[in-house]
């Protein structure tokens, strides 16, 4: 029956593949263009999630298989900012 709509947004119930069938058929449709899901017991469903759901998607092109840089900053392409505490210039 997909998704129960909550107060916290869709709750899903199944396996990996319906999950992840679901998450490309949303992708497809263009009705979103990134998720955020949160593993109701994280014990007993992130390996399923990360194992199953995301290795799926992952082989479909839709999740990233590895990350460009070693800090979020470098993952979101974004530059450095300037050290407000450096000192520049010679003294006067």
């Amino acid at each position: 029956g997909g998704p129960r709509q909550t107060a916290h947004g869709p709750l899903y119930r199944g396996g990996p593949v319906d999950l992840a069938e679901l998450i490309a058929g949303w992708h497809g449709d263009r009705t979103v263009d990134g998720f955020h899901l949160t593993p109701v017991e994280p014990r007993r469903d992130l390996e399923r999630l990360v194992n199953g759901t995301v290795a799926l998607l992952q082989h479909r092109g839709l999740f990233r298989t590895f990350y460009p840089g070693s800090t979020l900053r470098e993952h979101l392409g974004l530059a450095r900012p300037a050290n407000q505490y450096a000192v520049t210039g010679g003294a006067s």
